[in-house]
């Protein structure tokens, strides 16, 4: 098992941090990819942030109602070691060609 943490995102804009309104997960909780993290509020608009990967939320590093940067630690997950860095799916062998072209001498 090895622990991944998800800092708070670029939120676009030139937004520079938020404030955490709802935490819609607990230390605990198993999370699939994709669901529904948290609630937080920028000067411009009140967003759901998702999960970047599967995982157990193993810490919240902020409670309801403080305010974080982005690119502070927001929640870390315990992941299998094969799964540890990576977000998406990685192919796990490379196709081979599906046509071979065999090239020979003109002749004189």
């Amino acid at each position: 098992m090895a622990e991944v943490t998800f800092p708070l995102p670029d939120l676009g804009e030139g937004l520079i941090g938020a404030k955490v309104l709802d935490w819609l997960v607990a230390e605990g909780d198993w999370v699939e990819r994709n669901t529904p993290l948290v609630e937080v509020e920028t000067t411009k608009a009140a967003v759901e942030i998702p999960s970047p990967q599967s995982g157990r939320v193993a810490r919240l590093h902020v409670r309801e109602d403080e305010e974080l940067a982005v690119g502070d630690p927001l929640v870390t997950f315990t992941v299998d070691d094969d799964q540890a860095g990576i977000v998406g799916t990685v192919p796990r062998e490379e196709r081979e060609p599906a046509r071979r072209v065999r090239l020979s001498l003109p002749e004189d």
